[in-house]
């Protein structure tokens, strides 16, 4: 990991996160900026100390390149402050939402994940053979 990737970690056994993980990698540049490992994996229980692990959410996790452990809304915002462009200002945006408001939306989207998109195979998404570099296990 560079100093200036990201470490996402995400649910390997939901198919929404599968499928922010593929939109991610296919953002060109502006995906290289991450690593990916699922919550399931050793790379998070190597990566992210015990005591914080106990309180996350199953969810998508960003632990930043400085080490800041992010989760919920606050991943998604980050994320989309890294891409850049208009996606940097839809971010902006969304941090002028209360960050219970907004945890709130995603955990109401988190509930329901399961019953719309299909759960995946495989820990980590399908993808083109030069982005598997970008996983770790």
């Amino acid at each position: 990991m560079t100093a200036r990737d990201d470490q996402l970690f995400y649910d390997g056994t939901c198919g929404l996160c599968h499928a922010a993980v593929r939109f991610i990698l296919n953002r060109g540049d502006r995906g290289l900026a991450f690593r990916f490992a699922p919550l399931q994996g050793e790379t998070f229980l190597q990566r992210v100390p015990g005591p914080e692990r106990t309180g996350l959410r199953e969810s998508l996790v960003v632990l930043t390149g400085d080490g800041q452990v992010l989760e919920r809304s606050q991943a998604v915002l980050h994320i989309l402050h890294r891409f850049g462009g208009g996606w940097r200002w839809l971010g902006r945006l969304g941090r002028s939402v209360p960050r219970a408001l907004a945890d709130a939306l995603y955990d109401w989207i988190a509930r329901i994940r399961h019953r719309i998109f299909k759960q995946p195979v495989e820990l980590c998404p399908r993808m083109n053979p030069g982005q598997r570099s970008r996983f770790d296990p």
